[in-house]
């Protein structure tokens, strides 16, 4: 097992290149010459057009595929390695619709299921389950319930909670609120947001949804085409608002209002990426409108 000397790295790809079917006339390059790393506690967005690569790339972080060319070190894991037991108690990837897995009776047994595969003893996996149910924000009772009696929002949590009872140091969320309704896709991105607060995983999150990615991560990777595009932070990423355009993504919509403003009323800031940065700039621009009003009228 290769180990790197890195210890506070979390994800360290270089040079990652990823052909599907080579060899064959239907080969697809899928990644191309991929290089970058994740620390220790970052909460990372990957954004891209639809075939960009994100999906392949993040199948790398825990062995899923391998490498064609290039090396992808998880922990100072190579995922190249015969270890793949030691390397996904490191990570956890939660795939798109992941109440798609669940299977058991019960969300209690549905959350116990890799922990029995490990062998813990009940008592051990007892105190784990309720250990993540309550991770989740979810309420100990619906343990015993069945999986299919939940809302979307309960079984995507429960689908965490299955990934969190694993302890991973590092959790990949591929478009974790893929056809939820708003006041579910809020509910699960609050708890991700609040997760990452306190338990302070690497958390890498793969959206469409700008809205939420510029809300929640700290620093964005963009693909595009199988390569990097762009990697910064998350504000100077969104600021490259024709860039991204260029190779079909779009910054939040509430950016696209806040330039239609200036135009008509240039003092307002333009470098707004959420709706409460809109609301606190609207509101100071017109209390200042309204205080110079006042001056002007007491000297009329």
């Amino acid at each position: 097992m290769a180990v790197m000397q890195e210890k506070k790295m979390s994800i360290a790809v270089e040079n990652l290149s990823y052909i599907y079917m080579k060899g064959t006339p239907f080969e697809k390059v899928a990644l191309n010459n991929v290089s970058f790393k994740i620390g220790t506690g970052e909460f990372v967005g990957i954004i891209g057009h639809t075939g960009s690569g994100k999906s392949t790339l993040i199948q790398h972080f825990n062995g899923l595929l391998k490498p064609t060319y290039g090396k992808v070190y998880v922990n100072g894991i190579d995922t190249t390695s015969k270890n793949l037991k030691e390397l996904r108690k490191h990570v956890g990837i939660v795939f798109q619709y992941p109440e798609h897995q669940l299977f058991e009776e019960t969300v209690y047994k549905d959350i116990a299921f890799g922990l029995q595969k490990q062998g813990i003893d009940e008592k051990g996996i007892e105190e784990q389950v309720h250990r993540a149910i309550k991770a989740v924000g979810l309420n100990e009772d619906i343990l015993m319930k069945s999986p299919f009696e939940l809302s979307g929002g309960e079984k995507r949590r429960v689908a965490i909670a299955g990934i969190l009872v694993m302890n991973p140091e590092i959790l990949v969320l591929d478009e974790p609120t893929a056809g939820l309704d708003p006041g579910g896709r809020d509910e699960i991105f609050n708890f991700i947001a609040h997760l990452h607060q306190t338990v302070k995983l690497t958390i890498v999150l793969v959206s469409h949804s700008m809205e939420d990615v510029v809300k929640l991560t700290d620093r964005v990777i963009v693909l595009n085409r199988g390569s990097v595009e762009m990697d910064g932070s998350t504000r100077d990423i969104f600021k490259n608002t024709d860039r991204l355009e260029q190779i079909g993504l779009q910054a939040p919509q509430i950016t696209y209002l806040a330039k239609k403003l200036k135009k008509t009323f240039p003092a307002i800031n333009d470098n707004i990426y959420t709706v409460k940065e809109a609301k606190e700039e609207i509101i100071k621009h017109l209390r200042k409108n309204k205080s110079i009003g006042s001056e002007e009228s007491k000297e009329t």
